[in-house]
C-alpha cells in the first residue's frame, strides 16, 4: 500500500471527531498536515501531539463559512510546505427538525458550512491539487467531501441537511467527470450513526430523540471514518473509490 510522504493535506473541522482523527490519520501515513478549524486551542494541542509523533502539521484558525478565510487557508497551507496534494472537507454540522417552525437561522447555518464552505476551500485548493497532480511523488491528488447517510436518504425531519448532503454529493460526481482525466480525484465518505459532536448542537428535544436512537446501538467512532478516508487517499493512481457509505452493523435505517 502506497504512504502519503511528501505529500500535504489539509484538513477541516480538525479540532474534533472526524476531523481529528482524519488529520491523526494521514500524518501518521506520512503527510504534513494542515489543521483548519476555529478553536485554536484544540488545533495546538492536537499540532503538538502530530509533531511528538514525527509529524508535520500546521494549526491555521479560521471559519471557512468567510470565503477570505478559507482561501486564507490555503494559501498559508502552500506558503508553509509549496504545495497540496489532499482537501479533506470535514467540516459541518447537523440542525435537525421539522420544517414547520424550524429556525432560519439553522438552515443558514448548514448552507454556509456544509455547502458553501466545502465550495469556497475546493476553489481556492483547486490550482494546487492539479499542480501536485503533475508531480511526484504520487502524480494524482485528492478531494474528500465528508457527507452523510442523509446524502443518500430523504427523512423527515431533516431536510435541510438532506439538501445540503446530497448536494455534496452532487457537486462531487460533476467534480469527478470534469477533472478524472487530470488525475484529480474526488471521493465521498457517507457515515451513519457516529459518536462525534454534531448532536450537541442540537434544540434539547431533538438532542434527546437523536441520544436514545444511538444508545440503541453500537455507532461508529471517528477512527472508522479516518479509515474510510486514508483508504480513497492511499488508492494507486489508476484507482479512483468513488463513494464509500459506511453504517453501523446495528444501523437500520
Amino acid at each position: 500500500m502506497s504512504t502519503l510522504n511528501g505529500t500535504v493535506a489539509i484538513v477541516t473541522g480538525a479540532s474534533s471527531g472526524i476531523g481529528e482523527a482524519t488529520a491523526r490519520a494521514l500524518a501518521a501515513d506520512g503527510a504534513a498536515i494542515a489543521l483548519v478549524a476555529r478553536r485554536a486551542d484544540r488545533l495546538r494541542v492536537l499540532a503538538d501531539e502530530i509533531a511528538g509523533a514525527g509529524g508535520e502539521a500546521l494549526p491555521i484558525e479560521a471559519d471557512i463559512t468567510d470565503r477570505a478565510q478559507a482561501e486564507a487557508a490555503v494559501a498559508a497551507t502552500v506558503a508553509r510546505w509549496g504545495r497540496l496534494d489532499i482537501l479533506v472537507n470535514n467540516a459541518g454540522v447537523m440542525l435537525l427538525g421539522p420544517i414547520a417552525d424550524a429556525p432560519i437561522e439553522e438552515w443558514d447555518r448548514m448552507l454556509e458550512i456544509n455547502v458553501r464552505a466545502v465550495l469556497s476551500m475546493t476553489h481556492a485548493a483547486l490550482p494546487h491539487l492539479l499542480a501536485a497532480a503533475e508531480q511526484e511523488p504520487r502524480r494524482v491528488a485528492d478531494v474528500v467531501n465528508i457527507s452523510s447517510t442523509a446524502g443518500r436518504q430523504v427523512k423527515r425531519g431533516s431536510a435541510v441537511y438532506n439538501l445540503t448532503k446530497h448536494g455534496v454529493g452532487a457537486f462531487s460526481e460533476s467534480f469527478r467527470q470534469e477533472f478524472s482525466r487530470r488525475h484529480l480525484r474526488v471521493g465521498v465518505v457517507e457515515p451513519g450513526a457516529v459518536e462525534t459532536e454534531l448532536r450537541d448542537h442540537l434544540r434539547p428535544e431533538i438532542r434527546r430523540v437523536q441520544q436514545e436512537r444511538l444508545a440503541s446501538m453500537h455507532a461508529l467512532v471517528p477512527d472508522d471514518i479516518a479509515e474510510a478516508v486514508r483508504y480513497i487517499v492511499t488508492r494507486p493512481r489508476h484507482q479512483m473509490v468513488n463513494e464509500i457509505l459506511i453504517r453501523p452493523t446495528e444501523q437500520d435505517d
